[in-house]
């Protein structure tokens, strides 16, 4: 288990993390410390207390808002794979009428090839 100094407000604390967590939990005590910082440029000095409730909640709201509109683009993800999806389809089906036409027009070709070389295209080549 690894351990960290976080200094928020200009005060430390020890927090124990994860192994390997221990420059992500620092980056996070000084997202807070910087938003304290600006909620107390455009409040004043209103308590740490406030201050650091203000702080959690702003970057709860932040957090909140992240989680919508990621939300938001995986339904646009699942919007455009079925899209995809579909165009799929419609490109497999198109693929098998292109083929069953090309069938269809080699049949009537050698048909119309048998009858000018005045040979029944029913009978086969040979």
């Amino acid at each position: 288990m690894g351990q960290v100094n976080v200094t928020i407000n200009g005060k430390t604390f020890r927090m124990a993390c994860d192994d390997g967590q221990e420059e992500h939990l620092s980056n996070l005590g000084e997202q807070l410390s910087e938003t304290i910082e600006l909620l107390r440029g455009q409040f004043g000095e209103i308590g740490d207390q406030r201050l650091t409730v203000m702080a959690a909640i702003t970057m709860a709201d932040q957090y909140a808002e992240t989680e919508k509109r990621l939300r938001h683009v995986e339904g646009e993800i699942a919007g455009l794979e079925e899209a995809r999806a579909a165009l799929v389809e419609r490109q497999e089906l198109a693929e098998a009428e292109l083929a069953q036409s090309i069938d269809t027009l080699s049949d009537r070709l050698e048909a119309i090839a048998g009858r000018l070389n005045g040979t029944d295209p029913l009978e086969g080549s040979g």
